[in-house]
């Protein structure tokens, strides 16, 4: 990896200081999140910060993933009451 993306600083392990709901959409941007909340529980699927796009299967409601993610999309995402962490 060339140099270090801007939204990794050393302070990424503390605690959110911003929140916003989410519509999942295959189209939107995020800013780079340090986590996601998922209320209801459902597949997730996320493009990552580097642009990996990934499903998390079988999340459960109440559950906090912990990275980073540019988008949470509609396709392949059934999970709702989708939070993002900043």
């Amino acid at each position: 990896m060339v140099g270090k993306p801007s939204y990794r600083t050393a302070d990424a392990t503390v605690s959110a200081f911003d929140a916003q709901a989410v519509t999942p959409s295959d189209s939107t941007e995020l800013r780079p999140t340090r986590g996601i909340y998922v209320g209801a529980g459902g597949d997730v699927a996320v493009e990552m910060s580097l642009g990996t796009t990934v499903t998390f299967a079988g999340v459960l409601g109440g559950t906090l993933l912990p990275v980073q993610v540019v988008k949470v999309l509609a396709t392949g995402t059934d999970a709702t009451s989708i939070v993002a962490l900043y």
